[in-house]
């Protein structure tokens, strides 16, 4: 099995420099983690129940383009 992907070294932060504030890092490792843990549960779950897996990989991939942005409308 592959290993699942980590997170990113940096994280790039709005003003193009990286974020640097400890708690931010800690915050967006935790969040990375439990995306990593529900993403791949889900597509288990999909591919175990019949649905192509390459398929299934592109409705994730829809999904996550869909979702709004939290700068709109501020």
């Amino acid at each position: 099995m592959k290993p699942l992907p980590k997170p990113p070294a940096a994280w790039p932060g709005a003003d193009g420099k990286p974020v640097s504030c400890n708690e931010k890092l800690k915050m967006l490792t935790e969040n990375h983690k439990e995306a990593v843990t529900v993403l791949h549960d889900i597509l288990e779950d999909a591919v175990l129940m019949g649905v192509d897996e390459a398929a299934m990989r592109a409705i994730l991939q829809e999904l996550i383009a869909a979702l709004p942005s939290p700068k709109r409308g501020a």
